[in-house]
């Protein structure tokens, strides 16, 4: 296996991993929230559930990745939180914006073009019927 997937593996792992304990242990310092970020956070906080399963995922799933367990189902799960990642600092506070492009780009890297990952998480996307169609058009 090639040095790339690996490190990008390790670094995004890490990154969950750490952030994930971070929910629990908070030994990195909050930074100050605009309003209305703050104002999302405490309502998703105020659930009572939501942020330590949320935090229990980021932290399994970052350690999966350091030790190379299950790739691309990790890598399926994390999505939708990347997603909302980014969304929340695009919209709500902008000044973090820049580690969650560098974990979207790792997230990219891994899921469609890092061997052996990518063919895994490509089948994904694969369409059968469009497959059936198009194989029954041939004979």
């Amino acid at each position: 296996m090639s040095k790339q997937p690996c490190i990008a593996r390790l670094l995004l792992g890490a990154m969950f991993l750490v952030f994930g304990l971070n929910g629990f242990f908070n030994f990195l310092p909050m930074p100050p929230m605009p309003e209305h970020a703050g104002a999302f956070l405490g309502g998703l906080a105020g659930s009572g559930y939501f942020f330590p399963f949320l935090k229990g995922v980021e932290t399994t799933c970052g350690l999966l990745l350091v030790v190379g367990a299950f790739v691309p189902l990790v890598l399926i799960v994390l999505a939708p939180i990347v997603i909302n990642i980014i969304l929340f600092h695009a919209f709500l506070a902008p000044s973090g914006l820049p580690v969650p492009i560098v974990i979207a780009i790792l997230m990219i890297y891994l899921s469609f073009f890092a061997d052996p990952y990518a063919p895994i998480v490509k089948q994904i996307f694969r369409c059968p019927m469009k497959e059936a169609m198009d194989e029954k058009k041939t004979k």
